[in-house]
């Protein structure tokens, strides 16, 4: 009896969690994520337009590669790269819903994105770069697969309560700052030709605060 109820109890809990806990990337959310991402914004800011052939590194089930793809049109691409199959499944069929045939999908390594050499002209980075253990090598990755003058965006949030802490520590609570990232893209070769400093709140939330870095490729 004891036990029954502990899982009932359980399930509960697990129901009430806030949908962003565990369903933040899910197409429910997209619509909401347009606005306080300012997504839009982001795109025009890259100078995303038809033709283009980008790249959207942690792409979950498709939020941003969906976006890219009516950007780029047919006559572009978009590379979407997850290390998590089931996630690029639901990205196909979402893909599939909305009529869109210019995205690839593929299966990266926790160090190796797989991406095209030189054939690129944007790379997005949100909020994934603070997964990358292997980092250094992503970058290099990246860089490789980016033409030259190709560019890089990384969207990372910083919580309030690691800021002026250790990389390893901001880290182990899925946020970053930039002036990590910012240094790691200088080391890797890139220039860094744009910055947001204060990009809004995450989920609209006051105590994660949003960033943004664009670097090129010389």
């Amino acid at each position: 009896m004891i036990i029954r109820s502990t899982c009932s109890f359980l399930l509960l809990l697990l129901f009430a969690l806030p949908s962003t806990l565990w369903g933040q990337y899910t197409e429910a959310d997209w619509k909401e994520r347009d606005k306080w991402m300012k997504t839009e914004f982001l795109l025009d800011l890259m100078g995303v337009e038809q033709g283009n052939k980008v790249a959207d590194i942690g792409c979950h089930e498709g939020y941003l590669s969906m976006h890219l793809s009516k950007k780029v049109a047919e006559s572009g691409r978009v590379y979407a790269v997850d290390v998590r199959s089931d996630r690029l499944e639901n990205l196909r069929e979402n893909a599939h819903k909305r009529s869109l045939g210019n995205i690839v999908t593929i299966l990266g390594d926790y160090d190796d994105p797989k991406l095209p050499e030189r054939e690129l002209d944007m790379v997005f980075i949100m909020d994934t770069y603070h997964e990358m253990d292997a980092h250094k090598k992503i970058l290099q990755h990246v860089k490789s697969a980016l033409k030259p003058g190709g560019k890089v965006m990384v969207l990372e949030k910083l919580k309030d309560w690691v800021r002026g802490k250790s990389r390893e520590t901001q880290v182990a609570s899925h946020s970053l700052s930039a002036d990590y990232v910012r240094e790691e893209l200088k080391q890797a070769g890139f220039t860094i030709i744009s910055e947001i400093e204060d990009h809004g709140k995450w989920e609209r939330e006051n105590d994660k605060q949003m960033w943004v870095i664009v670097a090129q490729k010389p």
